[in-house]
């Protein structure tokens, strides 16, 4: 599959934009400050939908990722290759102008505003991909599968990050979603905890609202770092469920 950056109609480059606008006023303050970096490096702009074979020619020479066209969801195991591969799944299709708030599935714009600024960070970008070095060992097992899941969901997607900058968010769950960029630092409501693995383990993600827990790294060094015990209590929870 490929782009097909011609096919794009002017709603699309619409939609583009008033969602790059207006996440791009709000995130300068909530933004990590690597995020806010990476959507420099790699050109995004607000006028035109990015052209996977430009961004690719950036990512390529910072980290060596690149951007896969895929359908849309895809299954656990074509998933993690791609990461093993430094290959990030993206699709191509971006939501109407009536559907600006919330999708079911994730679009184009969630799966590159919302993850490419991150893969210029090299020591997220290795925990991606130990991570799927993990999963795939045990790709067979939907329970250690499910796991690793929440794992991916309480940190690529729904992460956030103290450190000497204060709180701000990493997670592209959060960075494309205007109203939970606002509710995951700001709101009185969710819980926010440090990055626990064991606890992430026992915490099922919700995909219908948002979160009700964030779970806080320090650095990105933490979460490479963290693999080793990621695939320890992996294998103690499988042990202990059988």
């Amino acid at each position: 599959m490929s782009q097909e950056y011609e096919k794009y109609t002017q709603e699309d480059q619409d939609v583009w934009r008033v969602l790059f606008e207006r996440q791009i006023t709000q995130l300068p303050s909530l933004a990590c400050e690597t995020f806010m970096k990476g959507l420099d490096d790699i050109q995004f702009k607000k006028d035109s939908i990015p052209n996977f074979i430009e961004t690719n020619k950036i990512l390529k020479q910072i980290t060596g990722w690149e951007l896969y066209v895929v359908p849309g969801l895809i299954d656990n195991k074509s998933f993690f290759e791609l990461l093993k591969a430094k290959k990030f799944p993206a699709t191509t299709w971006l939501r109407k102008m009536s559907e600006l708030d919330y999708l079911e599935e994730p679009d184009m714009f969630h799966d590159v505003f919302g993850h490419v600024p991150l893969l210029t960070n090299q020591n997220f970008c290795d925990f991606l991909e130990g991570l799927s070095v993990i999963a795939l060992k045990h790709i067979e097992d939907e329970w250690a599968v499910e796991l690793l899941s929440r794992i991916y969901w309480y940190t690529v997607e729904f992460g956030l990050i103290e450190n000497e900058k204060g709180l701000k968010i990493y997670g592209a769950g959060i960075l494309s979603s205007s109203g939970e960029s606002t509710y995951s630092l700001r709101s009185k409501t969710p819980s926010r905890v440090p990055y626990d693995v064991k606890k992430i383990f026992d915490t099922p993600y919700i995909k219908d609202k948002f979160q009700e827990i964030y779970f806080v790294i320090d650095s990105y060094e933490q979460l490479f770092n963290s693999l080793d015990k990621i695939e320890e209590l992996l294998e103690k929870e499988l042990v202990t469920k059988t």
